[in-house]
């Protein structure tokens, strides 16, 4: 009896992963999805540049009020005007690299397809070898603060090493997010689905806008 309760337990524990995985990946390509006809519109629109400091205000503000409302439905209406959000700073970036580089599409194109191959290859591995990343939180939380941080004096420095820097840690960092949130869902360390997609939209968002850059690093700019 005690171990068909056990097997019981851990039949209704996969089923709840399960269940949680399918909703945060629904709810991601929603907001993936959202953030992407956000963005062309601001492209259509010749929406300029935000402000450094409007795109952290903004962006933290909402990640709070996201975070505060993850456990009632506003918490939809919540991340969809952060990922709107984003999309909207995304937009100018990717008109940027249009009209400054002969190749621009080709590099939003790589960029994308890198973004996309990431995210593939770590969310399968993490499922299939439901190996704990747990430990990983600590440290990511702790080095990506400091990627930022260094990111922000650069806008002031403009140091190209330091930017190259800036971007591949992030790149690595959020990859390393990817795991730690997937391995989350998978052993039941989540249970928001909604911080779940969060996660992994900021990590995807991070990991294109960086990749983007480095790749814009090394093509020359011909416009």
């Amino acid at each position: 009896m005690q171990q068909f309760g056990q097997s019981r337990a851990l039949s209704q524990s996969v089923l709840s992963a399960n269940r949680l995985l399918m909703k945060t990946y629904l709810l991601l390509g929603s907001t993936l999805l959202f953030s992407g006809i956000i963005a062309f519109w601001a492209m259509a629109a010749n929406v300029p540049p935000l402000n450094p400091i409007i795109v952290i205000i903004g962006y933290f503000g909402l990640l709070f009020l996201t975070s505060a409302l993850r456990k009632s439905s506003l918490g939809l209406v919540a991340i969809f005007a952060l990922t709107g959000f984003m999309g909207l700073t995304l937009g100018p970036i990717l008109d940027l690299y249009l009209k400054t580089y002969v190749n621009g599409g080709q590099l939003i194109t790589t960029a994308l397809g890198g973004t996309g191959i990431i995210f593939f290859v770590l969310s399968f591995y993490a499922i299939m070898t439901k190996k704990d990343f747990s430990y990983l939180g600590g440290f990511l939380a702790v080095a990506i603060t400091g990627a930022f941080l260094l990111g922000i004096a650069n806008i002031f420095l403009h140091m190209p090493v330091l930017n190259l820097l800036v971007s591949g840690a992030f790149i690595l960092l959020s990859s390393g997010l990817i795991l730690f949130q997937t391995s989350e869902i998978v052993r039941g360390g989540e249970t928001s689905y909604i911080m779940a997609t969060v996660t992994l939209y900021v990590s995807l968002f991070n990991i294109f806008v960086n990749l983007l850059s480095i790749l814009g690093m090394f093509s020359g700019r011909d416009r």
